[in-house]
């Protein structure tokens, strides 16, 4: 299994994770700790490490690009086991958990899985009451609209996941031009992985498992209406990826849902509650439209952006002069 980390800031949550992993029973087989570019953190680790448990924790310095998919795929390459399993480094595993996460694949079919994961609220540790449940994504955690039972979807959530080991780097891994880097709100890489592993075996699922389950630290610049509306609006951004490397009918097949069925539900139930003296139902139906006004934003910026990098690249291979028979003709990459 792997945790990956970049930043020193948050060691204690990244203990508890690793020690939320070893609690399990029965435990991993292997633990990988994967640092993103950050020497500092990887020798801290390693000194601080070493005597936790008594399955070995290895720390790993991150081989790829700066980003979490660089991150992931080095872990992926040095897993040892048939599954590889995912956990964010702010985020703790329940009891239970990893034997829920890894029951499905005795199933032939089942190319990855994901579990629920709960949001840790800050400071008084209840939730903002102007977030409405449909959008606990924005804070990287399960959000109404997901199934309540075990049940296939498209992907899973990236803070608490698990893959066939040799299948995913079949397909090639994470993609690097897609997703987080740092603390830049950017995300979906593990979307768009979900895509090509089951479209590389016909009739293959990714399950979703409620009792998988684990909780996930939310920091206060989270709950924060402007982080709010830079993630929606990157969210967007990142679906544009998607749909240029999946195309439309996967790359947007939940948000399609979500979309025409359950924003619509939300709003008419926070507008019950308005009407019946819910003031903070006022307001998230206010955050809801905006949320979805800025997803919707960044992804035709996205999307157009993308396009005229190609026209432009199409415009610059059409002024070429013409190649000598004797040179190769340079490539041109078309997005």
């Amino acid at each position: 299994m792997v945790v990956c980390a970049y930043t020193e800031q948050r060691w204690t949550q990244t203990r508890a994770a690793l020690e939320s992993v070893l609690r399990q029973r029965p435990g991993p087989e292997q633990v990988l700790l994967v640092v993103d570019h950050n020497p500092r953190l990887a020798e801290r680790a390693s000194r601080e490490l070493a005597d936790l448990a008594d399955v070995e924790i290895k720390v790993l310095e991150s081989s790829g690009p700066p980003g979490l998919s660089g991150a992931r795929n080095t872990g992926l390459a040095a897993a040892s086991q048939p599954i590889t399993v995912f956990l964010d480094d702010d985020a703790e595993a329940r009891p239970g958990w990893l034997e829920s996460l890894i029951q499905p694949y005795s199933a032939a079919e089942v190319v990855a899985t994901g579990g629920h994961v709960h949001p840790r609220w800050p400071g008084t540790g209840l939730r903002p009451r102007w977030l409405p449940p449909e959008f606990d994504w924005v804070v990287g955690c399960s959000y109404r609209g997901l199934p309540d039972t075990v049940s296939v979807v498209r992907n899973p959530i990236g803070a608490n996941m698990s893959l066939r080991t040799a299948l995913a780097l079949g397909v090639g891994g994470f993609d690097d031009a897609v997703g987080r880097v740092g603390t830049n709100p950017r995300g979906c890489e593990e979307t768009e992985l979900s895509i090509r592993l089951t479209a590389s075996r016909p009739g293959s699922a990714v399950f979703y498992v409620p009792a998988a389950a684990v909780d996930h630290h939310v920091t206060e610049e989270r709950i924060r209406l402007g982080y709010f509306l830079r993630r929606c609006w990157h969210e967007g951004m990142s679906k544009a990826d998607v749909v240029r490397l999946a195309g439309s009918a996967a790359g947007l097949e939940r948000e399609r849902r979500h979309t025409a069925v359950v924003i619509p539900a939300a709003l008419i139930r926070e507008l019950r509650g308005f009407v019946t003296g819910d003031a903070d139902a006022g307001r998230r139906m206010a955050t809801a439209v905006t949320g979805l006004s800025a997803a919707a934003g960044g992804y035709f910026v996205g999307r157009a952006r993308l396009g005229a990098r190609r026209n432009s690249r199409n415009s610059t291979s059409v002024g070429r002069p013409p190649q000598d028979s004797t040179t190769p003709a340079p490539t041109v990459l078309e997005e």
